[in-house]
């Protein structure tokens, strides 16, 4: 409720064109205290003697925080107003299990053990409808579908490239679809409005997937290559208002450094920045910034403490990144008080 409460603060007035959430899932436990660090708190400094970062390594952010030194481009969307980064977020009883946390996030139920739809799924579900052909929700990514999209209804598509949207000939064929007549049938009439959709999304993504090929500059990395994919998407005006992607990787995913984090941390970082910003800029440039929103989250945070081995363990709370055109830059809520941490011996 709290990041659903910043999310809807932090959005001001825009147009009418449809809104589209994109959700980047961070796998793995992302540490946020070397993401957005708390530099200025005597605590941190004390508490990480390899890991630590200085005030003059982070992209200062005010005079008590700091940005990962990798996150150039995340730093300059936060100083153009396009970035916003809501402090602590968690919830009450985290386990802090990798399976357990990631599907209590999926669900947005804690404790439930028995919900088997996602959060966006249901959202997916909500605007379902028998007469509509469009799309509504879509993972892009090569790790398993989340359960975060499992609708109980709706089908949720999983994208691993634009290429393999297009229907072999559809968009060639000299037969017009389109001029098929409508029916009585109600059978009929479903499939005849399948048919049609489908040749006119096929022409749509056909022209994005060659416009993608000469389109803004993206980073040689996979999440680069997977935002490319969701701008293209957003581009051809499919009906798509969800999408879910990924970083770190499936299963317990590279975000968890129990140890050496220092470089690995940095490197994923790196692409998260490089990634997120060359999505935003490519809307911008597109005009459809105004239309999206993206958030990250992570199953948990991490511990302030390091372990011995040059690297943290399952902490709780953790910054969640929002970026967006109609976002109203900065920090929103409190850090939290590294003095008084849940279940924190020093």
């Amino acid at each position: 409720p709290m990041l659903l409460r910043a999310a809807a603060a932090s959005a001001g007035s825009g147009s009418d064109r449809p809104t589209v959430l994109v959700v980047l899932q961070l796998s793995g436990c992302n540490d946020g205290l070397n993401t957005v660090a708390p530099v200025g708190d005597d605590h941190y400094g004390r508490n990480r003697q390899t890991l630590r970062l200085t005030p003059r390594e982070v992209l200062k952010i005010d005079d008590h925080l700091g940005f990962h030194p990798a996150m150039t481009g995340i730093a300059r969307l936060m100083a153009e107003g396009r970035l916003s980064v809501v402090q602590g977020v968690g919830y009450e009883a985290n386990s802090r299990d990798h399976d357990i946390a990631m599907r209590e996030w999926h669900t947005a139920q804690p404790g439930d053990t028995g919900c088997q739809t996602g959060w966006l799924g249901r959202a997916i579900d909500a605007v379902e409808a028998p007469a509509r052909i469009e799309t509504p929700g879509v993972f892009v990514g090569p790790i398993p579908k989340p359960l975060g999209m499992t609708a109980q209804r709706a089908v949720v598509p999983h994208v691993r490239s634009l290429e393999s949207l297009e229907l072999a000939g559809l968009a060639k064929k000299d037969v017009s679809v389109e001029a098929i007549p409508a029916t009585d049938n109600p059978l009929l009439e479903h499939v005849r409005r399948g048919a049609v959709a489908a040749r006119l999304g096929s022409r749509q993504v056909e022209q994005v997937v060659q416009a993608s090929a000469s389109g803004g500059p993206y980073p040689d990395f996979p999440l680069g290559g997977q935002l490319k994919m969701i701008a293209a998407l957003i581009r051809a005006e499919l009906g798509i208002r969800i999408f879910f992607t990924e970083l770190g990787g499936g299963g317990i995913g590279g975000f968890d450094n129990h140890a050496n984090q220092r470089d690995n941390h940095a490197s994923l970082l790196e692409q998260l920045s490089a990634a997120v910003t060359a999505f935003m800029d490519d809307l911008q440039r597109a005009g459809l910034a105004q239309q999206v929103a993206l958030m990250t989250f992570s199953e948990f945070g991490r511990t302030l403490a390091e372990n011995g081995r040059r690297g943290t363990d399952h902490g709780a709370a953790a910054p969640v990144l929002l970026a967006g055109g109609r976002l109203r830059g900065g920090l929103l809520g409190e850090h939290p008080d590294l003095a008084d941490l849940d279940g924190y011996s020093p």
